[in-house]
């Protein structure tokens, strides 16, 4: 699965580790991720991050 990473602060979302602080079990794909999630650095929504090259 593909890490994505937040275009404003540089968070990185690893499926493999989810965001448990946020209700996210790991192995949950970016595109699994409720549409409500936000980034738990800066908070902005699923639309700021893009796939880590």
């Amino acid at each position: 699965m593909e890490k994505y990473v937040c275009t404003v602060c540089g968070y990185v979302y690893d499926p493999e580790v989810g965001d448990p602080d946020n209700g996210v079990n790991p192995g949950t794909s970016f595109k699994d991720l409720p549409e409500t999630w936000v980034c738990p650095l800066c908070g902005v929504g699923k639309d700021q991050f893009e796939v880590e090259k």
